[in-house]
């Protein structure tokens, strides 16, 4: 450095940056030398500069490509436009994490899975009895979590938001239930137990269901990794020389804040 005045590898070093990395800035526009020997090519930068180096890197250690880097450092930029691409990429980073937590709760499932592959799974059969309940209905495009799981959630917290409503206290728990109609086809049911008489409470339908015998099994974990529970069930039914006869049923035995807590009973018909 002299007076102040830096070379490409000593403002690159003090930087943290590459060399070749000032070189795409510069022609990018990002971050122009500060002088160019017209002579020799040498690029050199000054001081000040490192403020705006710092600002760019830490751009785009927050996601953002060098395109929307230049339009955050653009003078005339509004605040109000830095604060809405800032909270949109909060967002993004909000969504990426809710999938990458979904993704790890489903790899803890399988390696649940192949643990337990030398063991019997711990079914039991019940009599499951009638029951009233009052329930919302939804459809989705097949039993795959990532088709069930954007249509039962919504579904449950909207019967949660209708029951007080309707002045309707329930007298059980939370079971889904589900239909399938057509190939690509489920229709979701999110019910309570409820003792109301027939009709129609502010939206809410009520059902009578009928009693039937189950073959259950209680998967512990996030509900976006059940499907090797269920895959146990299905086996051990068909490996008993049941069949199914009706629709499975997920009782919600205990939610708390974190997934990884829920309880569920899981409810397969056999006949």
């Amino acid at each position: 450095m002299i007076g102040g005045v830096f070379s490409i590898g000593d403002f690159a070093r003090h930087g943290r940056v590459s060399v070749r990395m000032l070189r795409h800035y510069d022609a990018l526009g990002l971050l122009r030398p500060a002088r160019v020997d017209p002579a020799t090519g040498y690029r050199s930068y000054t001081a000040g500069q490192l403020a705006r180096l710092n600002r760019i890197v830490a751009l785009k250690d927050l996601g953002f490509t060098l395109d929307q880097v230049a339009t955050l450092l653009a003078d005339d930029l509004p605040v109000e436009r830095v604060r809405g691409m800032l909270a949109l990429r909060r967002s993004e980073l909000e969504a990426a994490l809710a999938e990458g937590a979904a993704r790890l709760a489903q790899v803890e499932a399988r390696l649940r899975t192949i643990e337990e592959e030398g063991r019997a799974p711990d079914v039991v059969v019940k009599d499951l009895p009638a029951m009233r309940v009052v329930e919302l209905t939804g459809v989705a495009a097949g039993f795959a979590p990532e088709a069930i799981g954007p249509v039962v959630r919504p579904l449950c917290a909207e019967l949660g938001r209708r029951l007080p409503l309707a002045d309707v206290t329930p007298a059980g728990r939370l079971t889904c239930y589900y239909e399938q109609r057509l190939e690509d086809e489920v229709v979701v049911h999110a019910a309570v137990p409820a003792s109301v008489g027939p009709g129609d409470l502010n939206g809410l339908a009520v059902v009578d269901v009928a009693p039937v015998r189950a073959a259950t099994l209680v998967h512990r974990g996030a509900i976006d990794g059940v499907l090797p529970s269920w895959q146990a069930v299905v086996r051990w039914v068909d490996g008993h020389g049941f069949a199914s006869a009706g629709p499975q049923r997920e009782l919600y035995l205990d939610c708390p804040e974190d997934p990884a807590g829920w309880v569920t009973e899981l409810q397969e018909p056999i006949g």
